[in-house]
């Protein structure tokens, strides 16, 4: 015997029924089987809103009630071609005469409505009766409320097991055995309902009462997923499960299986298949006693979407017993169910987590209960914390697994996620955790990704200028889009783009392709506040800004950025070189909030210095001297000035070539290499101001006190002698001309050098940059870093590494 139940969904349309009926037929070739249907899709709730109108005395339950009977006449002739039913219409018309005294007293008592809504199974699986009877004989539909017996709980009745498995032993099956699911009666034969679900538990009871040998939930889905679709794309079909496993995913929001259907096959070892109406061939998630303990810790991950928490705390818990039973009979009494319970061990505090929906009422019950003991400040006010969520890990082999929900925690908290409770049954086949409620779509994205080792991990990039730097690295982007997304299982999107006039958004990423595209359709006028907006908004996991400008008024973001858990990535040096107290606490920000502050190519575009530094911090070296040039352009300028061209016009060719800043004074007044050094002797541990760097300038003081870059320019070439000058002078001696900064003793200083062939620095080609490093380590000989230090491509390597290794810093 095998029992199969089809939902709302499998029988919602002739041409789903037509399927149910092949599928029960095919079935029926082979096994004797029992069949349990739901209602036609949407109608219980029709039937709902009937009891309510004619309640009300509003008329229209008339036409309702017409309505109803046209749908089941409609289909019922589109299936069996008969355009009239004696059947149907005595169920209508005993349905009439139900809601016709509602009507009359204005009254919808439990035990009415039970009636009312049990039309809808009796109905179905009528119809479906005599569309099977046209091909198959052997069938009888049996009325369930003769076979399952319950109390007097109308809506949501309690079986009576023993009563009901001898009324089902009585039974004279035929090949097809259907039952309507749903409805059952009390011993006095009045209609019953099993409650939300009901039909999947009918379909339990069924299997238990008639020992079934397996038991088939058919819906309109393939099986148990990972998680839900709808908010986890990566979330994938689970082929087994094990009883407890689907108990507590069922529990918190998988809406494939209900609770408490479960628990009569649970009781005598019967095997639940999820299968899908519509795609029968799928395998569908098998659920049995045993679970897979070869297969992975977490076998779901799974939510509530709308939850409050009400807490019962105060000093004058501690040791008295009573306030536990109190609260939890008071709640009892107001049929208000508890999703989820923690303690304090101080005693002090009781928290409880209940739908959303019944929080105003269990506030009110409780502060009734407890009103004395608040009046004498005994235990606090009762208030409810609302708009909250509880997410769930489920998975039986996490029983005695380490460090499960230390990932849990560690990965919402990256993401900035955070838990306001958290509860774990003894038999550790459950974490969960109450979230904020805006944070639920992050937080179910983020521990799929984590524990079920996704296909891709999706990064979500926020970036803000596009000049030729940003141009480069989106090109850089597109190019290893589908190598980093099949070797490294990274999925990155840039979901929000600006420019210095426009901004664009979209939330499941702007086609690499076609960015330029996209930014230049755009209407949407650029405003700094307006973008941060869109990123707090978005509110998306494994978020990174990334600020290709040299704006304060950018930098000036980073903090509130780093506080909504979204790193940032720049080469912006502004904020690194901030006052020391401004650049420490964007330090603390990032370590506080779970989120990374990268500026790799600060010093050096993208060469790997400052992640070098950090790495020797970290192993603890200790940084005793620098010697660096930093300034890719100013290398560029004296390895190309020769004398027989001006230097203003290498100047304007570096410029061209994208090595100088989009203002070259930036560069030739040093300023740049100071903030480098700056960064250096800060990201080495030491505490320095950008103003307790010497400067010693190789320009003339009216190129420095020039108003714009044309006059820049102008000024420039009028001091050409000088700067001839002072390229013979070191041709004469046999030196190379460099910009050097250093750092020893706690003093840093800048200026133009004349550098002997013995030097590291003297062979230095077009704008190479070299850092040598004196550490403990590195004594006699320093540690050296050596490449290319300027151009849009470099530096967008630079960026790009930053952006890898925030996306695979916790892989």
């Amino acid at each position: 015997m095998k029992v199969l139940k089809f939902g709302g969904t499998s029988v919602g349309s002739e041409e789903a029924i037509r399927q149910v009926a092949k599928i029960v037929i095919d079935k029926a070739q082979s096994d004797q089987i029992a069949v349990v249907v739901s209602a036609v899709g949407g109608v219980t709730d029709k039937l709902i809103n009937i009891g309510e109108l004619a309640q009300k005395h509003d008329t229209g339950y008339q036409t309702a009630l017409q309505d109803l009977r046209a749908l089941h006449l409609d289909l019922f002739e589109k299936l069996t071609g008969e355009k009239s039913s004696t059947t149907i219409d005595e169920i209508i018309n005993e349905l009439e005469e139900i809601c016709r005294g509602v009507f009359l007293l204005k009254e919808l008592t439990p035990k009415s409505s039970d009636y009312i809504v049990s039309t809808g199974e009796r109905l179905s699986s009528f119809i479906i009766k005599e569309f099977i009877n046209k091909s198959f004989d052997k069938i009888t539909l049996f009325d369930s409320r003769k076979v399952i017996k319950t109390d007097k709980h109308f809506g949501h009745a309690a079986v009576d097991f023993e009563a009901s498995t001898k009324l089902a032993q009585a039974l004279t099956l035929n090949q097809i055995n259907l039952f309507p699911g749903f409805i059952a009666s009390t011993h006095n034969n009045e209609t019953t309902t099993l409650g939300r679900g009901g039909s999947d538990y009918t379909a339990a009871i069924m299997a238990k009462l008639l020992k079934a040998g397996h038991l088939e939930i058919w819906t309109d889905v393939d099986g148990i997923m990972t998680s839900d679709p709808r908010l986890v794309k990566q979330a994938h079909f689970i082929d087994h499960i094990s009883y407890e496993e689907a108990l507590e995913l069922s529990h918190f929001g998988a809406k494939v299986i209900y609770p408490p259907s479960i628990q009569p096959a649970l009781e005598i070892g019967i095997p639940i298949t999820i299968k899908n109406t519509f795609n029968p061939e799928h395998q569908g998630t098998e659920i049995t006693k045993e679970w897979d303990q070869d297969k992975t810790l977490i076998r779901g991950i799974t939510s509530i979407k709308d939850i409050s928490l009400i807490n019962l705390s105060g000093s004058g818990m501690i040791g008295i017993p009573s306030f536990s039973f109190r609260l939890f009979k008071t709640l009892s009494d107001n049929k208000i169910n508890i999703i989820l319970i923690t303690q304090a061990s101080s005693e002090h505090t009781i928290t409880i987590g209940v739908a959303a929906k019944d929080a105003i009422t269990a506030v009110e019950c409780l502060s009734e209960e407890f009103s004395t003991e608040v009046k004498n400040s005994i235990i606090n006010p009762i208030e409810s914390e609302d708009e909250l969520s509880i997410i769930a890990l489920v998975g039986a082999n996490m029983r005695n697994q380490v460090g499960v929900s230390g990932q849990m925690f560690n990965v919402l908290g990256r993401n900035g996620v955070s838990i306001k409770a958290i509860a774990q049954g003894s038999s550790e086949r459950n974490i969960s955790a109450v979230i904020v409620k805006e944070d639920l779509d992050k937080a179910l994205n983020v521990l799929h990704e984590s524990f079920f080792l996704s296909d891709s991990k999706r990064i979500n990039l926020f970036i803000i200028g596009t000049g030729n730097v940003g141009k480069a690295f989106l090109s850089q982007l597109q190019g290893q889009f589908t190598y980093l997304k099949k070797h490294h299982q990274l999925n990155i999107k840039v979901i929000g783009l600006a420019n210095s006039r426009v901004m664009t958004f979209m939330k499941d990423g702007i086609p690499l392709s076609k960015w330029e595209e996209k930014i230049g359709e755009s209407t949407e006028k650029f405003d700094r506040n307006a973008f941060y907006q869109y990123m707090e908004n978005y509110n998306l996991r494994n978020s990174i800004f990334i600020d290709i400008t040299g704006s304060s008024e950018i930098a000036s973001m980073y903090s509130d950025i780093l506080k909504e858990s979204v790193s940032v990535v720049t080469p912006n040096k502004i904020a690194a070189t901030a006052p020391f107290g401004e650049y420490k606490a964007l330090k603390q920000t990032a370590q506080r909030f779970g989120s990374q502050f990268l500026f790799e190519t600060n010093v050096c575009a993208g060469l790997p210095v400052l992640s070098t530094l950090s790495d020797l911090i970290k192993s603890g070296d200790q940084v005793h001297s620098v010697e660096a040039v930093l300034s890719g352009t100013l290398n560029f300028l004296f390895n190309e000035y020769d004398g027989t061209e001006k230097f203003v016009e290498v100047i304007k060719k570096a410029k061209k070539m994208g090595y100088t800043e989009p203002d070259p004074r930036l560069d030739l007044f040093c300023e740049d290499v100071k903030r480098k050094i700056l960064i250096l002797i800060r990201e080495s541990g030491y505490e320095h101001e950008i103003g307790e760097i010497a400067l010693e300038s190789f320009l003339p003081e009216s190129c420095v006190g020039s108003t714009s870059i044309d006059d820049f320019y102008d000024k420039v070439e009028k001091e050409e002698p000088h700067f001839k000058a002072i390229y013979d002078k070191a041709k004469a001696n046999g030196t190379q001309l460099r910009v050097v900064a250093s750092y020893k003793d706690g003093k840093a200083s800048v200026g133009l050098e004349e550098i002997s062939p013995e030097h590291p620095f003297f062979y230095l080609e077009g704008s190479d940059n070299i850092v040598l490093f004196y550490t403990n380590r590195y004594k006699a000989q320093p540690l050296v870093i050596k490449g290319a230090g300027a151009g849009a491509d470099v530096t967008a390597s630079g960026i790009f590494a930053d952006v890898l290794r925030i996306a695979q810093s916790d892989q």
